[in-house]
């Protein structure tokens, strides 16, 4: 549809010369001779913007612009002033008016100001949007499941989200912590205002303070400018602190000071900035046992730990896999363009078996690759990943299921079954990034290297770096 614009001017030959340059721009025109007649227009109509002369008989621009930004706000108000009257024009932006053209005209300089207004105009209506989305995305309802653990995890939800209160958010790999709090910061009285994430187990410890912080130019080599920290971007938001038993000692000090005192300084600088942000933290670590072995600040511990909301462990809730399922395998056909009607009984018998070391992000990560692969109408046993199917898969042989016999048993091949095992699932969970799977088992990656050759679970050149 063609952007529609009201021009306003009680000079005819003003009106006229608009309308024929507008309508060369692709425009949809409609005149009016003053502030009055444009106000019974409104009335009928909506447009993208409006174009007014600021001195008219029977109602001026400014009062036309007061009217407009009660009735329509989220149409576009330029404001044409003569030359003379720039003082008052500077006033109607400050009212709302987006800005203003001066007569004479310069046809390129009127078009330009127009051109912008308008995709300014789409930007604000699209970021808008955006927000919704992610509102109606991160809502708690969209947090699935049915089971009593997670009605526990909506109540806190619904109360937590009213107040700033800093909340620690714990549990395994994959459980959702991120989207809890996302859906704490997009239901309370923050959901307007930043939401900004910290990986603190991905930035490198000595570019840590400046990402969190910011830099002064020059403070340290390749500083060649200016840097707003992540805690200035989150100012008056949500900071979402990600694996956060992952900081160094040293940032922990520092991060404690910011959040005590409300204020952080930039790496470099002499002086301090002012910040209000709420500080959502997460971590799959046991931070109680790190403070007591000395690997966090107890002081910092109890600053986040204000409230705890531990995230269940998809095998404690088995009963939500097959509402989490069908959810996916939603997802995935609307993203994929497949059809694929539903789960067959024997399917879902398979994957609620399945003991989801990855949690939820594994059975979401093995839906989307059956979706993907798919090429009947319905998911079958056989179209899941191999290690489901396995009765390895379905439940980890552990040491007092092993009988020993009067024949024995070959302890080297069931350490070595067990082993495998845990391999095809670390490196399940990690989407098969062997580096990150090294890191869930606690091993060196030079330790998986010789263990996936060892077991001819890849090749050494697919020992991807993250």
């Amino acid at each position: 549809m063609k952007p529609r614009i009201l021009v306003v001017d009680d000079e005819e030959s003003i009106r006229e010369f608009l309308e024929i340059m507008l309508k060369k721009e692709g425009f949809e025109i409609t005149l009016a001779e003053d502030g009055a007649v444009a106000k019974d227009i409104l009335g009928k109509k909506t447009f993208d913007m409006i174009i007014s002369d600021l001195q008219m008989p029977n109602m001026n621009g400014i009062e036309l612009l007061k009217h407009v930004k009660d009735s329509s706000p989220d149409t576009v108000f330029m404001m044409i002033t003569a030359f003379g009257t720039t003082e008052t024009a500077v006033e109607a932006m400050k009212m709302g008016a987006y800005d203003y053209i001066t007569k004479p005209f310069k046809i390129d300089e009127v078009r330009l100001n127009i051109n912008n207004a308008l995709r300014s105009k789409n930007l604000e209506v699209e970021n808008r949007s955006l927000k919704k989305e992610l509102v109606k995305e991160y809502s708690f309802q969209n947090i699935i499941g049915n089971s009593q653990a997670m009605h526990q995890i909506y109540d806190l939800i619904k109360r937590v989200s009213q107040a700033p209160t800093n909340i620690l958010v714990t549990g395994e790999s994959g459980t959702g912590k991120e989207v809890v709090a996302k859906a704490i910061h997009y239901n309370g009285p923050l959901k307007d205002r930043p939401f900004v994430t910290i990986n603190c187990g991905a930035i490198p410890e000595n570019l840590m303070e400046s990402e969190m912080f910011g830099h002064k130019k020059g403070s340290f080599t390749g500083a060649i400018s200016d840097k707003v920290g992540l805690f200035e971007v989150a100012d008056g938001g949500t900071l979402f602190l990600d694996e956060v038993g992952e900081l160094p000692i040293t940032i922990q000090v520092k991060l404690l000071r910011a959040i005590q005192e409300r204020v952080i300084r930039r790496v470099g600088a002499t002086d301090d900035h002012k910040i209000e942000v709420r500080i959502i933290a997460a971590t799959n670590r046991n931070l109680e046992d790190m403070v007591k072995n000395g690997g966090f600040r107890q002081d910092l511990y109890y600053r986040l730990n204000v409230i705890n909301i531990k995230t269940p462990p998809l095998r404690d809730r088995k009963e939500d896999i097959p509402i989490l399922a069908h959810h996916f395998l939603k997802k995935y056909n609307d993203k994929l363009g497949k059809n694929i009607n539903g789960i067959s009984t024997e399917a879902m018998e398979v994957l609620a078996n399945y003991d989801y070391p990855g949690n939820v992000r594994e059975l979401e990560n093995m839906l989307e690759r059956t979706v993907a692969l798919e090429g009947g109408s319905t998911v079958l046993p056989e179209s899941l990943p191999p290690l489901v199917n396995t009765p390895s898969g379905r439940k980890m042989a552990s040491s007092h299921e092993i009988e020993v016999t009067d024949q024995g048993v070959d302890l080297d091949k069931v350490m070595g079954q067990i082993e495998k095992e845990l391999l095809i699932k670390a490196i399940h969970t990690a989407g098969g990034v062997k580096k990150r799977a090294a890191k869930l088992l606690n091993i060196t990656f030079r330790s998986m290297r010789y263990r996936v050759e060892k077991y001819n679970l890849g090749t050494v050149d697919d020992l991807d770096e993250e």
